[in-house]
């Protein structure tokens, strides 16, 4: 490869870099807080339907009245959803979205049934042909994992709440 090339490629790599930090954690949030405001103003605005489901929560989440799970579910979808679109709590709100996530997965997603790989393999798909449909709340986790890990990214309340924190650590 040629030096100039090889420049042109350095130097392209490292404006990604620079954009990377601002917008791929924004990215991320931006899909987070849809995925999520979405599914808890359909709670909102619906009816409760997780007395039909109630014996297929995990522990704790089966203890407790289907009212308060659907709330606990509607709320910490709506709440967490805005304070991941602005950064803020973000690393508390992921975790908060994760469990919502892997709740709604053992009790509506995952298949009721299955002996094998191969037939568990089958419920990764977004429509239910009676192997589960776990497709959709992996992808979630997925984006939610880098938010839990490495936080919201440079734009964000969080980001400057660090740096006004920082500046206050050092007078």
């Amino acid at each position: 490869m040629s030096k100039t090339l090889s420049n042109t490629v350095q130097h392209l790599h490292l404006n990604l870099d620079r954009a990377g930090a601002w917008l791929a954690p924004l990215t991320l949030r931006l899909f987070i807080a849809w995925e999520f405001f979405e599914s808890g103003l359909e709670k909102f605005n619906g009816q409760n339907w997780f007395e039909d489901i109630r014996e297929r929560f995990p522990f704790p989440f089966d203890r407790l009245p289907a009212t308060l799970n659907w709330e606990l579910s509607m709320w910490a979808e709506l709440i967490c959803a805005v304070a991941i679109l602005i950064g803020f709590g973000t690393r508390f709100s992921a975790l908060v979205l994760m469990v919502v996530t892997v709740v709604a997965t053992a009790a509506v997603h995952w298949p009721a049934d299955w002996s094998s790989l191969s037939e568990l393999a089958q419920g990764y798909a977004i429509t239910n042909k009676g192997f589960g449909n776990f497709k959709l709340p992996a992808i979630y986790l997925a984006a939610l994992a880098p938010l839990l890990f490495a936080g919201a990214g440079k734009l964000s309340v969080d980001a400057w709440l660090a740096s006004l924190l920082c500046k206050r650590s050092q007078r």
